[in-house]
């Protein structure tokens, strides 16, 4: 930021606060009563001072006439009290295998504790959160999740059984679209249930991106531990379309756990959401950043402009 923007206390001055906040015009113009999904989680959910900026972030989006819509995840604080409570966890093809009494634990953190955590920062900072969860309003119907593997050695499909793990099956976003028309802000916690009212476990990448197709989002933002997609000399990728994210998987450079998330994303894109940003959550205020200003902190995927041809 130049040196003539702040004054001897290191604070920006009255007349340079007024140039910045008009600098943010367009951007607020841009996503004017459009939603935005955000999924939450991370270092920025565990760092109570990116964890108050966050809080800031998402009720300034409120103020300036965004619909901002918070799924979050939790997967260390389930962690933690599976551990406390002495309950074995598995993991396959990096997928928790949840269990009936892993389940219960499952929702009791993430439709609780956490998800109120998330709504009491927002209010404490002036907003007006509520807390929900796939289960409410019929939001997410899931189906049981099926992961297959072939093995190496002897070429032979097989599937895992992960337990109460869903996949999205119907999305009814009828709760939520109620609450964005008001001045609410939803908070969902990444839990659903099958067509015979059993909970299921939904991935909070995954329960965000079927959100954001139904809800037919501006952007869906994914907060995550890592600057974004990176060529292979290191570097932030800033943008990507969709054929150049799958020639970057095809080539190598998009590789191990990272290709399950753009996949994930690409599907997003081609489902009608406008754009999805794998974003820095590490950095303060990285929403307002993406969002009101040319300086994102991550990287988009978007659709090609099909005038290019």
């Amino acid at each position: 930021m130049p040196k003539n923007m702040i004054d001897a206390a290191g604070a920006l001055t009255a007349h340079d606060q007024a140039k910045v906040l008009s600098e943010a015009l367009p951007y607020m113009q841009r996503y004017d009563k459009q939603t935005v999904v955000v999924k939450y989680g991370g270092h920025a959910m565990g760092d109570a001072s990116l964890a108050e900026g966050f809080a800031k972030d998402i009720v300034l989006l409120k103020q300036s006439g965004v619909n901002p819509v918070v799924v979050h995840g939790g997967g260390p604080q389930i962690g933690a009290l599976l551990e406390r409570l002495n309950i074995k966890s598995e993991f396959a093809e990096g997928l928790r295998v949840t269990d009936r009494e892993t389940v219960d634990v499952v929702e009791m953190v993430l439709a609780g504790s956490i998800n109120k955590r998330i709504v009491c920062e927002i209010n404490r900072q002036g907003g007006r959160a509520v807390g929900i969860s796939g289960k409410d309003g019929r939001l997410m119907i899931a189906c049981k999740h099926e992961r297959r593997v072939t093995d190496p050695v002897s070429n032979v499909e097989k599937v895992i059984d992960l337990g109460y793990v869903g996949e999205p099956e119907l999305v009814n976003p009828h709760i939520v679209n109620e609450l964005t028309k008001s001045d609410l802000i939803p908070v969902v916690a990444p839990v659903g249930a099958n067509w015979a009212g059993e909970t299921l476990n939904i991935n909070a990448d995954t329960f965000a991106g079927a959100l954001a197709t139904a809800l037919q989002a501006k952007r869906l933002l994914l907060l995550t531990d890592v600057e974004g997609v990176l060529d292979k000399e290191g570097a932030l990728i800033p943008q990507l379309t969709t054929a150049e994210a799958r020639r970057l998987i095809a080539d190598g450079t998009i590789a191990g756990g990272m290709i399950p998330k753009i996949e994930s994303c690409l599907g997003v894109v081609e489902s009608g959401v406008e754009a999805v940003v794998i974003l820095d959550g590490r950095v303060p205020h990285a929403v307002l950043l993406e969002l009101f200003t040319d300086h994102g902190v991550g990287t988009l995927i978007e659709r090609p402009d099909e005038s290019e041809g």
